[in-house]
């Protein structure tokens, strides 16, 4: 079939889309399954193009033959015999690796993502208070219980006086995003840093999007996420300044976390970071951004936080007049994909916590998509992107009124 969707098959799908939109469940997914049952021709939409790499990206090459290797020479690395010892060795080369690759000189506490490591600071560490940003990723709200949140501004960054006023209670853990997983908004991480240390308080910075991507920040601990940037699922890390301000569990990690470590995975995401194929493309990747939105601006779309400082590799467009169920549905149909914002939420369409932080218009809200750029991004991918954007946005109800 060509890139095109009749207005029948798509009056055909939305029907079933709002059908099974009131029986709960993940919408867009149930909703394709209406649309490919009725029309199996769907199932040969043109290769697709993936512009979702926010909520995860492809394993990099590097990853899989480390991957491999460990997986050829696996044994616990807690065993005293010759092939645990071995392992030990891979486990702790890798995580020499991790911490080069990062700039990191400090402790590192390998576990199976960022919510983990998240979680592991939130509950340990040695200071009463507990704080965060209101646009933090869900798996911080979770993690810290009871806490103190701190507004942003229009632009999505920290309002720093509700910072200081924050800031003036006892020592807590203020956790702040490094760069936002839906808009990209990169926070000011230096400042922030300050203020916080100058108040006797403690800084975790959830660095998911930006580790092996953009220069990591001072803090006191950083958490990762292996498969945002070419590494298996499941794996991350801790990046911890001084241990001596987290309770230790006992178990493996120095008694940081217990459970047989994951040597694979470990070895898959030193070679993923090495690798730096994100970090190389930072430079084109930025290049490309700047079209897409100068091209979407032109066609009548809204860039979220767009006087921020944003992570090039991640983008928010409003088009008027659609909600993002259905721009995701028609994109997804001639084979590109894309989100609304957290692969951890949006498959439930609930409106945006983010968002809503920022003020942004519920009417607005509602009709954003999340672009999110890889190293394979092509100058052809975003052109396909803007075309099929702006046939969308020809037929939407607002434009045809």
């Amino acid at each position: 079939m060509t890139s095109g969707i009749s207005a029948g098959m798509l009056a055909v799908e939305m029907s079933g889309f709002r059908r099974v939109r009131r029986g709960g469940g993940s919408y867009i997914g149930a909703a394709l399954d209406v649309a490919i049952c009725r029309n199996p021709r769907l199932l040969t939409a043109p290769e697709r193009l993936y512009l979702d790499h926010a909520a995860t990206t492809p394993v990099l090459p590097e990853a899989r033959a480390a991957v491999a290797e460990a997986l050829e020479t696996w044994a616990n690395p807690s065993s005293p015999h010759a092939d645990g010892r071995r392992a030990r060795a891979m486990l702790e080369g890798a995580r020499r690796s991790i911490a080069e690759a990062l700039g990191w000189r400090h402790d590192v506490i390998l576990t199976s993502g960022a919510t983990e490591a998240i979680a592991i600071a939130a509950s340990r560490v040695k200071v009463p208070g507990r704080a965060y940003g209101a646009t933090e990723h869900d798996a911080v709200g979770g993690a810290m219980g009871r806490a103190k949140i701190i507004p942003v501004g229009a632009d999505g960054r920290i309002n720093m006086a509700a910072l200081d006023q924050t800031l003036s209670g006892d020592p807590a853990l203020v956790a702040i995003q490094h760069v936002n997983n839906e808009t990209g908004v990169h926070q000011p991480i230096a400042d922030i840093a300050e203020r916080v240390h100058a108040a006797g308080s403690l800084l975790l910075v959830d660095c998911a999007q930006s580790a092996g991507k953009l220069p990591l920040p001072k803090a006191d601990f950083i958490a990762i996420s292996g498969h945002k940037f070419g590494a298996p699922p499941g794996c991350g890390a801790l990046l911890v300044r001084d241990l001596a301000v987290l309770r230790a569990s006992g178990g493996q990690e120095r008694g940081y976390r217990r459970g047989t470590e994951n040597l694979p995975a470990a070895a898959g995401m030193a070679a993923a970071l090495a690798a730096r194929a994100f970090a190389a493309a930072l430079p084109r990747i930025s290049q490309l951004r700047r079209k897409l939105e100068a091209e979407l601006i032109a066609s009548g779309a809204t860039v979220i936080a767009a006087d921020a400082e944003r992570s090039p590799f991640i983008g928010a467009y409003a088009m008027p007049g659609l909600a993002s169920a259905s721009q995701l549905v028609q994109l997804d149909l001639v084979g590109i994909s894309v989100s609304a914002g957290s692969a951890c939420s949006s498959g439930s369409m609930k409106p945006s916590r983010v968002l809503a932080a920022m003020a942004v218009a519920p009417d607005t809200a509602s009709s954003v998509l999340r672009v999110s750029f890889g190293p394979w991004t092509r100058e052809t991918d975003i052109d396909r992107f803007v075309s099929e954007w702006r046939r969308i946005a020809e037929r939407a109800p607002a434009r045809a009124a």
